[in-house]
């Protein structure tokens, strides 16, 4: 099985990251590539057992927002495109070897006898563009203008399919394909098949995931902590913690310049190792001018969720000697649980004045320190 060993290293793996995962992620769940699997999520999974079996040549494809955070696990990623066949173009414009291995990471159980089948006839047929394995379909199949087909005539396709790399880019010129072997079929180029596996099942859905047999996420808590300042502005409404607040000044900012909610999208950001507020909404850009800090944090939770955190529990200071915070601490309280998705009972919310000093005592602005802890999303109880 030398020539197998040698011919991974000539091959370069894309693995495919970049779908929303719609049907999934209805349930509260995370993106499914972002289920977390010990401490890494399933792509990076995905990506090692790739690696102990041969493979050294590896692009990952996710979604723009992930890229610059998914490099935190990885180096080769690479942005995804609105389709499938988008995704793979993106990630074709790199690959400089005569064969190129395509597999979904939504296919979480690859067998690596059944990749090395793939890659055996290839060597054995040069002339194939495409190799993909395939399984007979056990179901009966009922078709909607009320018919039964021959089952014994269907199979499903599987990933990965091997394919050659300047025929595969031809092909997806063609149009959109829901994989590589309808793509080369197509082109009329010679697609050949191996034997797959039952055991090659999809994420599809929820209940799906009692076929995971992996390791279970690891219960570890990661804390962040956030603190933002602003000066006042006259006759601008104020709003801090979602909540508009009586008086005669504002904020100075950007944005609406809610300076807690800026604090605690740092903190949810720093938990995750995923930048600063200035990187994802900066103030160079006008797209955000005046905008609703609520809507922005909005953005990072649902970011935070879908890349496999759950928020445990917020604790949120504000420092101020003006205006007073009591009346409004309640009203606050809700709307920060309600933009966090956690209950009541786990957000916390302190004030306390400068007793006048510095730039809080003088009443020229106000500072907020937020600290938060997440957890890793526990699929193995959904």
């Amino acid at each position: 099985m030398d020539y197998i060993a040698q011919f991974k290293k000539e091959i370069t793996l894309i693995l495919l990251s970049a779908g929303d995962s719609t049907r999934f992620s209805k349930q509260n769940l995370p993106k499914k590539q972002w289920l977390r699997v010990g401490q890494d999520p399933l792509w990076k999974y995905l990506v090692d057992f790739f690696l102990k079996n041969g493979f050294e040549n590896i692009f990952v494809v996710c979604a723009s927002k992930e890229l610059k955070f998914a490099q935190n696990f990885f180096p080769h990623i690479v942005e995804g495109g609105s389709t499938r066949t988008q995704s793979i173009q993106n990630a074709l414009s790199l690959v400089k070897t005569e064969y190129v291995l395509i597999h979904d990471v939504a296919r979480f159980n690859p067998q690596i006898e059944v990749i090395d089948e793939i890659l055996s006839q290839a060597l054995q047929n040069p002339s194939a563009s495409c190799i993909a394995p395939k399984v007979q379909i056990v179901d009966t199949l009922y078709h909607q203008e009320g018919f039964y087909p021959k089952r014994e005539e269907f199979f499903a396709i599987q990933t990965p399919q091997l394919s050659k790399t300047q025929v595969l880019k031809v092909a997806f010129n063609q149009g959109e394909f829901s994989d590589e072997s309808s793509a080369i079929k197509a082109l009329g180029e010679q697609v050949c098949f191996a034997q797959g596996s039952p055991l090659m099942l999809k994420l599809t859905n929820p209940c799906d995931l009692a076929f995971l047999k992996a390791p279970k996420p690891q219960q570890e808590v990661f804390v962040g902590g956030g603190i933002d300042m602003h000066r006042f502005e006259v006759g601008k409404q104020m709003v801090l913690c979602g909540v508009e607040i009586e008086g005669s000044v504002g904020f100075e900012a950007h944005s609406d310049g809610d300076v807690a909610l800026h604090s605690i999208i740092d903190a949810l950001l720093g938990a995750i190792g995923a930048g600063d507020i200035g990187e994802w909404f900066p103030d160079s850009d006008q797209k955000y001018r005046n905008a609703d800090s609520k809507a922005l944090l909005r953005e990072v939770v649902d970011f935070v969720m879908s890349v496999g955190y759950e928020v445990i529990n917020l604790d949120v200071s504000i420092l101020a000697q003006i205006p007073k915070i009591t009346p409004y601490k309640a009203q606050m309280r809700q709307q920060l649980a309600h933009l966090l998705k956690i209950p009541l009972h786990r957000i916390n919310l302190k004030a306390t004045t400068a007793e006048k000093m510095g730039f809080v005592g003088r009443e020229e602005g106000l500072c907020v320190m937020s600290y938060v802890n997440l957890k890793f999303v526990d699929w193995s109880l959904k």
